[in-house]
């Protein structure tokens, strides 16, 4: 189909600039909701990335997309499917096409999948190879820890994934990171993205799909107020959804997720600070390195490609009751800085949500910062339940913090979520703990109390009744982990 195409406003400038591989993509015909996966099949015929499920499940559109972060190249495994073009912007995109040498040899990854049998029917494996290209050139000796992980949004029905993790382990006897096409012309890519940095910002409309890139923080400020009515677009990984599965008219869409000032992480010794748009790939060091038990919490949280993308802020600002993030951070007593226009304002991450769909926040108003205070004497135990361990959306996530004075509990915090219609504190189960040592016999009457702080709903994924008994048991399973010394307490060094 033409797209008909609509000059930008006076002063911008409407092409959208990204690397594809070798070559320099200058589009100005694009639309707000055309995706990366589309654009590589039917506009560039490249049809080594192919579509599965097409909501970020599956991996079977897997790419890297490598772009310049605090002055380092940095490249992620990321889903094609949700992934649109206008967010795209002085990026590099690598295909599953580009690994071949420059003779046509296979490169090393593709061989080991070769000779250990990891394919059987090959739709999946392009994205599974791309995968394990994104994690062989953070590190050229992957723990089969670090494999798994990077596997975890790779869905495989045909072959298990055991010759998968073998071609995983052997893939430098094929061949040696150091001859690598991408890496050796890593330090010209950087140098090329960095001329395609945004120096203004884009709109474009296609078809009354009308899409913004703003420049700047500042800019993203002004423009909001400009556009109450537009939808923010970060990582996609929800908003996403609703234009792939849902086929939403969503207009207009500021795109964020490449805003410098967003993405900045600081810290001193009272609190770290996270911009909205840090993804949960760059939270995950550095708040475990604090708080050790946030580690497995995050790499629970769907795959490998989401969490390269999905940022904190928008897993807050979407105001699900079943979002990960929310309970753990509520349990860390964090805060969130919210903006309109030049004016800011800061409240507890727990009075951002309201009611199911209702959060505190203006019209034009966004999330700048989430804020988490140190406290030393924090204990934080995190637990998610779900069907499946692996890329699973939560039935219960429970996060549990306090301290401790001459054996007993104070501060208690027990936080869930998906048992009401906000994350939400179980406060008359904390008030049965304040005051008192952790023991079973205490366990049981917070097990009693909490009956009174959450009616859990039955739907697809558990019954009112499961909910409540798992609950229940997690507050058991804490106190058995305190007791056997397994606790977590914060690291105040950086």
């Amino acid at each position: 189909m033409q797209k008909s195409y609509k000059k930008s406003d006076s002063g911008t400038n409407n092409t959208i600039k990204f690397y594809l591989n070798d070559e320099l993509i200058e589009l100005e015909n694009t639309g707000a909701r055309d995706t990366l996966l589309d654009y590589l099949r039917l506009e560039q015929c490249l049809t080594g990335t192919k579509e599965g499920c097409g909501e970020g499940d599956c991996g079977a559109c897997t790419v890297l997309v490598g772009r310049v972060n605090a002055g380092e190249l940095e490249y992620k495994t990321v889903n094609s499917c949700l992934c649109f073009i206008p967010s795209l912007n002085a990026s590099h995109v690598v295909t599953v096409e580009s690994l071949r040498a420059f003779d046509g040899t296979l490169h090393p990854i593709q061989q080991s999948m070769v000779k250990s049998h990891g394919s059987q029917c090959g739709f999946c494996t392009p994205g599974i190879v791309m995968s394990l290209y994104g994690a062989w050139i953070k590190s050229v000796e992957p723990t089969n820890n670090n494999i798994e992980r990077s596997l975890q949004g790779n869905l495989c029905r045909c072959t298990g994934y055991g010759p998968i993790i073998q071609a995983a382990k052997s893939i430098n006897s094929y061949g040696s990171v150091r001859d690598d096409k991408l890496l050796n012309r890593k330090a010209m890519m950087k140098n090329n993205l960095m001329v395609l940095e945004l120096k203004h910002h884009s709109i474009g409309m296609i078809q009354s799909s009308k899409y913004i890139v703003p420049e700047s923080l500042e800019s993203f400020s002004k423009l909001f107020l400009n556009y109450p009515e537009a939808t923010i677009i970060a990582g996609a990984t929800d908003v996403g959804l609703w234009i792939t599965k849902d086929l939403s008219i969503i207009n207009p869409i500021i795109f964020i997720g490449s805003l410098p000032e967003l993405q900045k992480i600081s810290h001193n010794e009272n609190m770290i600070e996270f911009g909205a748009c840090v993804t949960y790939s760059q939270c995950e060091p550095v708040l475990s390195k604090h708080y050790p038990a946030a580690y497995d919490y995050f790499y629970r949280i769907a795959g490998e490609q989401i969490r390269n993308v999905g940022t904190i802020g928008g897993n807050i600002g979407n105001g699900s009751p079943i979002g990960d993030l929310a309970p753990l951070f509520i349990g860390l007593h964090g805060t969130v800085i919210l903006r309109k226009g030049n004016d800011k304002r800061e409240i507890a991450i727990e009075d951002y949500f309201i009611d199911y769909g209702v959060q505190d926040i203006k019209q034009s108003e966004f999330i700048e910062s989430i804020r988490i205070p140190f406290n030393q004497n924090l204990f934080l135990f995190a637990y998610k339940i779900s069907k499946r361990r692996d890329e699973d959306i939560s039935t219960v996530s429970a996060i549990f913090s306090f301290e401790v004075l001459d054996d007993k509990l104070f501060n208690v915090r027990l936080v869930f979520g998906g048992m009401a219609p906000i994350p939400k504190r179980a406060k008359y189960a904390e008030d049965t703990l304040n005051g008192k040592i952790f023991d079973s016999s205490i366990v049981k009457l917070a097990q009693l109390a909490i009956e009174n702080d959450f009616e859990p709903i039955t739907d697809m994924r558990a019954s009112s009744t499961y909910r409540m008994q798992v609950a229940k048991n997690l507050i058991q399973k804490c106190q058995l982990e305190y007791q056997g010394k397994e606790s977590i307490k914060l690291n105040s060094s950086f």
